[in-house]
């Protein structure tokens, strides 16, 4: 398994999910609390599914173009 590159992946991933999950319920008029426990929460959960989800398409060899962690049939031909 490629930890190292999904764990680079997820410490991009979550203080940005953090920013838009708290930003968005800030603007909707909540407190700075809220909205900071919401964001943490929220990130955490999406970052949890994301990576079980990944860990599983890993293990069964599943193809995913968007996360290219399999390598592709097509390739070892050329």
């Amino acid at each position: 398994m490629p930890l190292k590159k999904w764990t680079l992946q997820y410490l991009i991933a979550f203080p940005l999910l953090f920013a838009i999950f708290s930003s968005v319920q800030y603007f909707k008029g909540e407190t700075v609390s809220y909205s900071l426990n919401f964001g943490l929460a929220w990130a955490f959960i999406v970052i949890f599914i994301f990576a079980v989800r990944r860990t599983y398409n890993f293990k069964k060899r599943i193809r995913c173009d968007i996360c290219n962690d399999i390598p592709s049939d097509t390739n070892k031909s050329k």
